[in-house]
């Protein structure tokens, strides 16, 4: 690898690319982890110079990112207007780099499949490097044949299927949790594990998503991506080492394992979608009634899937997936349940609650809440609370997921056969819910979702 890179970035005028990418780019740079990085934008709208360049200013301010890489970026970045399917065009935007290209698909997946099919009429520079967000792919099958088309241009080191939720600094932190301390790894199994519960709840409505949200939907946006992936590096067996080999091996081998309960669609899942309501004061319309939303589709806002993962370590446990929006309280945790103890000694009173780990996504927080006893009369069991928070990590998610990409470590990127795997195990669901086979209830925005539910969580 040069000490210089290109990153080319495809969509660079969508939401995504300022809002996102572009300020965990500022962070990297300031981070002095970072190699000086020439900045190409794209896309097919028009943008002067000046408009580009006030684009990356504002999202770099958004981060208050200085530094003479900051600066240099900033100064040397362009946008180049053109049709990313057009091989002609991508030529120019090869020409125009001046070091390895590090190429971004801030884009759905089936425009990133279609500048790959254009890319192969093209010579690619040497060293050049493509970064796909997720969605990878939209079914098993799109996600195989984007795998096979991509392979033919460069070599699986060189790809990186990026997941920002792996650059968060608490799911980072599950591996120091579980694979760097004595206490809970030795705990950490079907003996001791009653059920485990990944939320990803927010109070936010559709947000003027729709163009993406609408063809997503809540199951697709987090659980097929996000969520899954959590749920592997709470569920995988400990590597051999913390590298891009071991530790992606041992996710893959866990989610291989993974399938719905009782491979049943239709009682393993649960999908609704928020009616009118208020978050916080604010009255939010109807999702079917948002700007840009089809209601033809019957695209899901709450979505929730149990799994089991059949290994000897996981035998019998439950999982529960579950992510949706609009909802009354933001909830974005791994919630671990441990099983009671088998016997209470006589001679202590009250009924010890159960023992939680509880943590906390968004803000970065662990807690840890166990059964005690010593309050008011020191034989009556009662809980403490112990938790900790986390501060920002120095980098963004995004950071982190570009530090990775820019230093050819592709740790937090998902393997070929990972991202295949994981429309895998959602697929059965997707498709019962395109038959209509499992109903599509509704909730109030602003609550907690339908009332059936609640009891469950």
């Amino acid at each position: 690898m040069t000490d210089k890179r290109t990153l080319i970035i495809f969509g660079a005028t969508g939401d995504l690319a300022s809002r996102l990418l572009l300020p965990g780019l500022g962070t990297f740079l300031q981070s002095g982890r970072a190699v000086p990085v020439q900045l190409i934008g794209t896309g097919r709208s028009a943008r002067s110079e000046e408009q580009w360049k006030d684009v990356v200013t504002k999202s770099f301010a958004s981060q208050d990112v200085k530094g003479p890489d900051v600066d240099a970026t900033l100064a040397s970045t362009q946008f180049i207007q053109g049709d990313p399917t057009d091989p002609e065009h991508l030529k120019a935007l090869f020409a125009a780099a001046e070091h390895e290209p590090i190429l971004y698909f801030a884009l759905p997946p089936q425009i990133a499949s279609d500048i790959c099919e254009a890319l192969q009429q093209v010579e690619l520079p040497e060293g050049t490097t493509l970064a796909f967000e997720k969605p990878f792919g939209t079914d098993v099958a799109s996600a195989e044949a984007l795998n096979e088309t991509v392979l033919k241009l460069v070599p699986e080191e060189r790809v990186h299927r990026t997941d920002h939720f792996l650059g968060r600094t608490t799911v980072l932190n599950i591996i120091g949790l579980r694979f760097a301390n004595r206490l809970f790894e030795p705990i950490w199994n079907a003996d001791n594990i009653e059920k485990v519960d990944v939320f990803y709840d927010e109070t936010l409505g559709l947000e003027n998503r729709a163009q993406y949200y609408d063809e997503a939907g809540a199951m697709v946006d987090m659980i097929q991506s996000h969520l899954l992936q959590i749920l592997g590096l709470v569920t995988m067996d400990a590597p051999s080492a913390i590298d891009a080999v071991e530790f992606r091996s041992s996710l893959a081998r866990v989610l291989r394992s993974t399938r719905l309960k009782g491979d049943d669609p239709k009682v393993a899942s649960r999908r609704a979608v928020y009616t009118a309501g208020t978050i916080d004061g604010k009255d939010l319309p109807s999702y079917q009634d948002e700007d840009g939303v089809d209601p033809s589709r019957r695209t899901e806002t709450l979505a929730e899937i149990s799994v089991e993962v059949d290994t000897a370590r996981w035998k019998g446990v439950p999982f529960t997936l579950r992510s949706g929006k609009a909802l009354g309280a933001s909830r974005k945790e791994v919630l671990i349940t441990f099983k009671p103890v088998t016997r209470l000694p006589s001679g202590l009173t009250g009924r010890p609650k159960t023992d939680t780990l509880r943590i906390v996504l968004n803000p970065d927080e662990i807690e840890l809440t166990v059964s005690a006893n010593g309050g008011g009369n020191p034989f009556e069991m009662g809980q403490v609370t112990l938790s900790s928070s986390f501060a920002d990590g120095e980098l963004t998610p995004y950071g982190e997921v570009l530090n990775g990409i820019f230093h050819d470590d592709p740790l937090l990127s998902i393997r070929g056969d990972v991202a295949e795997r994981c429309w895998e195990i959602v697929e059965p669901v997707v498709e019962a819910w395109k038959a209509n086979e499992v109903p599509l209830e509704e909730y109030r925005a602003g609550s907690r979702g339908p009332a059936d539910w609640e009891s469950s969580s």
